[in-house]
């Protein structure tokens, strides 16, 4: 049986209380059907959460709700919780996600459905507010420019209405539905690591200015929500992951002054170690001090320790005050696009490739009728390659256009054209394909008053939920690093032509459409020379196609880490990037593998 929250919480003071057990088993929209069942079945777990929504879900939401108003909400949540919501409701296991998406009381309803066909009575709750489209209107003529966090365009010169524009919350509506006794808490786009903080302030009764807990509740909340690539998946040092079943997924004991144990349940596959939490600290984040609505977490005070196999601490969070601001998530509808991909063989690629483009556009009538064009020329081919697989280069063309006829069949089939008219050993990777439509990502601001927190609890009651209150200038002050000086570059001169990432790893990902790369090293030797080493220049020559773009460069010396966000890389965001590698997921390994003179000092011995 699991523990009574209710006689460890009520009675003692907060640092006395038992950390409570918060299991994640969902990092994406689609992510393993059986983790809900793994993590409640696996060990003694107090909460079960789930996060379903990112950037693009919301669109991918939206389109779902045009043919069907009533969806809008992750439909694969009722699937994952169907198998263990008697078990939940018997262990008292809080259940709390972000599935509600777009239509968190339409999906609040499902649950109601799915647990009368099961007779089972939760008693179930949904936050809502977050949705800003009806109201932007009424929010730009009160003088909110809603302007582009990147291009500082404002929404009124953006030339169109978005689709979807949603705030992120925080976690006290969470806080609120669990203190009214809430067997179920549905959220829409609250940030990820609310699901930890407000099921983690209710456990322990934090209040609004215990900054220092709410941070580090943050920070553990930023670890497990995205389930396995805390504890394996994702992970650059491959050979310390030597249990190869799938990873476990996460586990947060958060204790009371806000520190916490990541894990896992025993027996299961992967890794938790002080470099699988770094690798998952570092995903797309920007600047070290880590905006959430509830609180500042300053991750530059973050202190890991490898207190057991499979238990790493975290302890030392800051918090300050969180920002007057709330960060919202909008996405339009950018129009329609195509790729078709060309596979040249063997000898002259490049001239082959240069002829497939000018016939092809020729017959197209020419570039100039899109409104987009990429083309990428990719080159796997090999001299003499052992196979015919092996001596072969794809020409990735692009096309986007707001007339979906432009950009679809006839563009496409184009392409077969020069199946007998073009170069020799013409193919292609698919047969001709159809337009899709495309999103693009603006991300802005608004005041946090002007945003209608609100849950809904089991009775139907309506609770408002204020805004964070920022404290004083000084509460704001008193954060900051504590690191010990840096070490010094290896001493000697003597180096040698390696892969960087011989001494440090990598985790990579999306911020809409910035791409941010965290690298971190085991050793205080091999920190202080990849500090000195690699700067925004040298950055620059190691991703040429970063050269022309803004890049800013963060320094994390607690977890001997640097960040790098690079402004601009995805373009307009994922949905509507060309780039292979839409999410920039393989951008940190890509870097790791670039040659680079490194002193043979850091190489323990190693044959270069």
């Amino acid at each position: 049986m699991q523990p009574d929250r209710a006689s460890d919480r009520d009675p003692a003071p907060a640092l006395a209380r038992r950390p409570v057990r918060i299991g994640n088993s969902s990092g994406f929209f689609g992510d393993r059907m059986e983790a809900a069942r793994e993590m409640v079945e696996g060990g003694p777990i107090d909460v079960l959460t789930g996060d379903y929504l990112a950037e693009l879900t919301m669109l991918i939401l939206w389109k779902a709700r045009q043919k069907d108003p009533d969806a809008g909400y992750a439909r694969t949540v009722l699937g994952q919780l169907e198998q263990v919501l008697g078990t939940c409701l018997d262990r008292g296991i809080k259940i709390v996600n972000n599935a509600g998406g777009l239509n968190p009381a339409g999906l609040a309803g499902q649950f109601a459905a799915l647990a009368e066909r099961l007779g089972l009575h939760p008693r179930i709750a949904y936050v809502t507010g977050d949705d800003l489209l009806p109201r932007l209107d009424e929010l730009m003529a009160a003088g909110h420019q809603l302007s582009n966090l990147d291009t500082g365009q404002s929404l009124a010169d953006a030339g169109d209405k978005p689709v979807t524009a949603n705030a992120y919350l925080g976690g006290w509506g969470i806080s609120a539905a669990l203190d009214a006794g809430a067997d179920i808490v549905i959220c829409p786009r609250v940030t990820d690591a609310s699901l930890v903080t407000g099921p983690a302030a209710w456990w322990h009764g934090w209040g609004r200015g215990d900054f220092d807990q709410l941070a580090g509740a943050v920070a553990a909340g930023h670890i497990i929500e995205c389930g396995p690539q805390a504890t394996g998946g994702n992970y650059s040092y491959l050979h310390e992951i030597t249990d190869r079943r799938y990873p476990g997924f996460p586990i947060a004991e958060v204790a009371g002054d806000g520190s916490s144990v990541i894990t896992k349940h025993e027996d299961t596959g992967g890794l938790v170690s002080v470099g699988t939490v770094t690798a998952q600290l570092l995903y797309e984040i920007a600047e070290p001090a880590y905006l959430n609505p509830d609180v500042v977490a300053h991750f530059d005070t973050i202190v890991l320790e490898q207190q057991a196999p499979h238990r790493v601490r975290l302890s030392g969070t800051r918090g300050t005050p969180p920002p007057p601001t709330l960060k919202v998530c909008m996405n339009f509808l950018g129009g329609y696009r195509n790729t078709m991909t060309l596979v040249l063989t063997g000898l002259d690629i490049d001239e082959k490739a240069a002829w497939a483009q000018d016939e092809l556009f020729a017959i197209l009538g020419g570039r100039d009728r899109f409104s987009d064009v990429d083309v990428r020329l990719l080159r796997f081919d090999h001299p003499d390659a052992p196979s015919n697989e092996q001596a072969t280069a794809h020409l990735r063309i692009t096309v986007k256009d707001r007339d979906p006829r432009t950009v679809g069949r006839r563009f496409s089939n184009a392409t077969m054209e020069l199946a007998l008219g073009g170069y020799a050993g013409f193919h292609t990777t698919t047969p001709p394909s159809a337009e899709s439509a495309y999103g693009v990502y603006w991300p802005t601001t608004v005041p946090a008053r002007e945003v209608a927190h609100v849950v809904v609890l089991p009775d139907g009651t309506r609770l408002d939920v204020p805004p964070a209150s920022a404290a004083s200038a000084a509460s704001a002050a008193s954060a900051g690093a504590g690191a010990a000086a840096d070490p010094p570059p290896p001493a000697g001169d003597r180096t040698v032509r390696a892969p960087l990432g011989r001494v440090c790893a990598a985790r990579s990902g999306d911020k809409g459409g910035n791409a941010n790369v965290g690298l971190w090293t085991r050793d205080a030797a091999g920190y202080g020379w990849l500090r000195a080493y690699l700067t925004v220049e040298r950055l620059r020559e190691l991703l040429p196609e970063a050269r022309d773009l803004e890049i800013r460069r963060f320094e994390l010396p607690n977890l001997r880490a640097l960040n790098f966000v690079i402004v601009g890389l995805l373009g307009e965001g994922v949905a509507s990037s060309t780039r292979p590698d839409p999410q920039a997921k393989g951008l940190g390994e890509y870097l790791r593998s670039r040659l680079v003179p490194l002193p043979l000092a850091l190489l323990d011995g190693e044959t270069p």
